[in-house]
């Protein structure tokens, strides 16, 4: 049995995990980073938790015995993405990226196109009212921002992590959809959205809905990635696992 490590945390490392799981030869642990209370039930092997820096992850992929590597984290998690490079590099265990496309502009879409949560804190212009769609451990750059009202969408209760008494929780999960994107947007007066260009269709409904309100998008771009083997999709991860491991 080849073992593989999937670094997961996303809707593409949990349907990775599904068909890995189906297929003969493969035993498959899923690590996810243990920052969500309740996740989904996953097939296969799942730990939680942080692996103590580059020095622990390699420790794991000797202890394991792990044949191969597959990041499956998300677009916006590069501390780990770095660490598994360096660790695979390491101790010579294959690694690839499954990494989702980026959204690109569409015609009507009014973009600020800025490369931190620093920079999309300041480009919010006073008396903006904003939906951040960042996650919960993007929120403390706008606790400076008190001249704005902030509406924060979190999957789960922030427990502190929200800033000061001028921004709001919305507690909801994905996937969503343009008509009830838009509807929240009109009903809270929302004047800018922020977010991650995380892409993928599971949260992209909130651009669509910009785009035919017209309101405008402060992006925050991707990090840079470490170098090494990336595809889009499952399928060319499996592909690129038999090439490696066989089936």
């Amino acid at each position: 049995m080849a073992r593989i490590l999937l670094l997961g945390g996303t809707g593409e490392s949990a349907a990775l995990a599904s068909q890995l799981t189906r297929r003969r030869g493969y035993e498959v642990i899923s690590s996810l980073a243990g920052r969500t209370r309740a996740p989904a039930a996953l097939p296969g092997r799942v730990r939680s938790g942080g692996f103590g820096g580059v020095k622990g992850l390699e420790g794991f992929l000797k202890a394991e015995r792990i044949d191969a590597l597959v990041d499956a984290t998300h677009p916006f998690a590069a501390q780990m993405a770095a660490n598994a490079a360096a660790a695979c590099a390491a101790t010579g265990v294959p690694r690839i990226k499954l990494l989702r496309p980026p959204w690109r502009p569409q015609p009507g879409d009014d973009w600020t196109l800025v490369p931190d949560l620093e920079a999309a804190a300041a480009a919010l212009p006073p008396s903006a009212r904003a939906l951040l769609a960042i996650g919960s451990q993007g929120l403390a750059p706008f606790d400076r921002r008190r001249d704005v009202t902030l509406l924060a969408r979190v999957a789960e209760s922030p427990a502190g992590l929200l800033p000061a008494e001028h921004a709001e929780p919305l507690v909801q999960r994905g996937p969503f959809d343009p008509d009830s994107e838009e509807r929240l947007l009109r009903e809270r007066s929302i004047t800018h959205i922020v977010c991650k260009n995380s892409g993928g269709e599971a949260s992209a409904a909130k651009l669509t809905a910009a785009r035919r309100l017209g309101i405008p998008v402060i992006m925050i771009e991707r990090p840079p990635l470490p170098e090494g083997e990336t595809v889009a999709d499952t399928a060319a991860v499996v592909d690129w696992l038999q090439e490696r491991l066989g089936e």
